[in-house]
């Protein structure tokens, strides 16, 4: 395991660490939160939890989940009792952004239902302004998806349809990203209503205010992050 995993790792297990036995939790998607995932499963294969129960936030997640014996239920209007996840960037006010994963859509569908939200990642995610090295992904529909890119263009928003290959890349809910270059000075959440009001488009990966802690490892430790 490479450093930058192990404290991937490390970060996951102090979140997991909040869980107790009965709860329903958020299983977040990407390289960090797997960690959670497989910790949870562990913890369950132990005795230390029982009655946990997950809602996942992708189907990569979802099949983790199974693999590692931790139970899955569709996500429907009942309240989380807590989310666990990981994030591209971290600003000083706990202001997220994601979706480089490509599950955002579900994530934040999952994350503002639970009643707290955690944060887990490496210190390399910690950024002074949101866009200061991720692009900020924007879910869009398939259908006139170039329609909608040019009325993201218009805005002055920069970037690129997320193609990995011969296809563009398709999310878990069958809709294209758009990974938006940001300007230089903006406002999160007014830029944030500007796109949400967008036609074509589905959802952003801004998360804004929805944080309420992060556990950010670094070389030095695990450090414990609020808003300030």
């Amino acid at each position: 395991m490479s450093d930058l995993e192990a404290l991937k790792k490390e970060a996951a297990l102090r979140a997991v660490a909040l869980v107790q036995s009965g709860m329903r939790v958020g299983l977040g998607t990407g390289s960090t939160a797997k960690y959670a995932i497989e910790e949870l499963g562990r913890k369950l294969a132990s005795g230390e939890l029982s009655g946990i129960v997950g809602v996942a936030t992708s189907e990569a997640s979802d099949s983790l989940a199974r693999q590692v014996g931790v139970p899955v239920e569709p996500f429907d209007p009942r309240p989380l009792d807590l989310a666990i996840d990981g994030a591209d960037e971290i600003d000083p006010d706990l202001n997220l952004i994601k979706g480089l994963g490509g599950a955002l859509l579900r994530e934040k569908l999952t994350e503002v239902q639970a009643r707290r939200f955690v944060v887990i990642a490496d210190h390399t995610k910690l950024v002074t302004r949101l866009g200061e090295k991720a692009p900020l992904p924007v879910e869009i529909t398939r259908f006139g998806f170039l329609s909608t890119i040019e009325r993201l263009r218009a805005q002055g928003l920069g970037g690129r349809l997320r193609q990995p290959g011969a296809q563009p890349y398709v999310t878990d809910n069958g809709n294209y990203i758009f990974d938006a270059q940001l300007p230089e000075h903006f406002e999160a959440a007014e830029l944030e209503r500007q796109l949400k009001g967008t036609l074509g488009v589905v959802e952003t990966g801004f998360f804004l205010g929805m944080a309420e802690r992060a556990f950010v490892a670094a070389p030095d430790g695990v450090r414990e992050v609020v808003p300030r």
